[in-house]
């Protein structure tokens, strides 16, 4: 009797799941309804909706949204959303409706809402439109005009962060080459959400004729310390200790740093990079709070050694590190070499040359006389054995010759003047 029971119950509970029990599929969602967005501030979109009408009452309503690329999805009981985003181009948001926070069932069909771009030629608009927050003290932008921009178009830059009650405009416009710069006033915000603040700029022509260009400056990135000051450089052990402090607004563990010594002497150039630095050396004169320690191995005390220092942001308190400070005044140690000792000695280091060249020949041309000394001449010896005759017999044959050439033209001559006279 158990058996037919059990095989009973299961048909019936079959047929309830075919007639749309518990297995069956759930159905979907209305959508929501008067979904519409609003601009706030400068860069801050804000949707809004109302809840789906004919929603069943033992439903508890989520909200499943994301934006037209299908990225940065949620699911909230709210009725709204917004988000911070450039408005440079069209952003679009999608909104359904479904009964869990479960991703798998089956939302309602999504309603979307778009904001379009301003309005505008894109060819007029500013580009490569940036801006660094220096010090934590102000922030810099530096903007390019457009392509089909007038020369003498009159920029204005409006900004605004969590800190302000309005937006305010920048007056401090200049120019920085082909670059249109402006400075503003930004303090750190003192409090438990500086990680989620940002500071939203937009750029646009006095006139309207251009094409506003938006940009979204998260405060934990872009920033640009000051150079460090370097306070005392000293030797100890053979080594090179550097002492320096810190730019304000800045905490020692939020900082990495660069230090470059410059050898005069054996023209060296060493750079260390130093991601965490402290004073531990009791022997360090000046050992106070707020300053910096490193030692640099190696360094010779007899000769001219420059240190300079420059600082830039890290990982573990903002997200950009790849903006260095400036490098800081550049302070020297050692003794410098003497300019004169050294014109000196390369002046006399060639003269030393060439005189030990001069007796280098010298020495090997005696030395060769000595090891191989010249062979006589037979010839020579004979010529001088009966080269004095052969000479003495030519001279007096020459002289014969001259006298009697000189014996003939004297009687030439006493006979013409003899045969002269007779004639007369």
């Amino acid at each position: 009797m158990e058996r037919p029971a059990r095989l009973c119950g299961l048909w019936a509970l079959l047929l309830y799941a075919g007639r749309g029990g518990v297995a069956a599929p759930a159905e979907s969602q209305p959508p929501v309804t008067n979904l519409s967005v609003s601009v706030e501030n400068l860069c801050t979109i804000i949707w809004t909706w109302n809840p789906p009408e004919g929603a069943s009452p033992n439903c508890s309503l989520k909200y499943f949204s994301h934006f037209g690329n299908k990225q940065d999805k949620k699911i909230a009981p709210e009725t709204h959303r917004s988000k911070e985003v450039p408005l440079n181009e069209r952003i679009c948001l999608q909104v359904g409706s479904q009964c869990s926070t479960n991703e798998s069932e089956k939302p309602s069909i999504l309603v979307e809402k778009c904001i379009s771009p301003p309005e505008g030629d894109p060819e007029s608009a500013v580009t490569e439109l940036q801006c660094i927050w220096h010090n934590l003290r102000y922030m810099k932008c530096t903007w390019l005009p457009g392509r089909n921009t007038s020369p003498d178009t009159n920029y204005t830059l409006y900004y605004w962060h969590n800190s302000l009650g309005k937006i305010l405009q920048c007056e401090n416009i200049y120019r920085e080459g082909q670059h249109i710069a402006c400075s503003f006033n930004l303090t750190k915000v003192k409090d438990s959400s500086f990680e989620q603040h940002s500071v939203q700029v937009m750029v646009k022509d006095n006139a309207g004729k251009i094409r506003p260009s938006f940009n979204i400056v998260p405060l934990t990135s872009h920033v640009k310390p000051d150079p460090p000051h370097i306070k005392n450089l000293s030797f100890q052990n053979g080594d090179l200790y550097v002492q320096w402090t810190n730019p304000q607004n800045f905490q020692s563990k939020c900082l990495s740093y660069e230090v470059e010594v410059n050898n005069s002497h054996a023209e060296t150039h060493d750079i260390f990079y130093v991601e965490e630095a402290k004073c531990q050396n009791t022997e360090f004169e000046g050992n106070l709070e707020g300053t910096i320690c490193f030692m640099v191995p190696g360094v010779l005390p007899d000769t001219l050694n420059t240190v300079r220092i420059r600082v830039k942001t890290n990982k573990l308190c903002y997200e950009d590190d790849k903006l260095w400070s400036n490098w800081s005044q550049a302070m020297s140690i050692g003794q410098k070499a003497n300019p004169t000792f050294y014109i000196t000695t390369l002046l006399i280091i060639p003269v030393i040359v060439a005189a030990a060249v001069i007796v280098l020949l010298l020495y090997l041309k005696r030395l060769k006389i000595i090891i191989f000394p010249p062979i006589p001449d037979p010839g020579k010896i004979f010529k001088e054995m009966f080269g004095d005759q052969n000479d003495d017999t030519l001279h007096w044959k020459k002289y014969d010759i001259y006298e009697k050439q000189t014996k003939e033209e004297t009687d030439s001559v006493v006979l013409i003047e003899s045969l002269k006279r007779a004639s007369q």
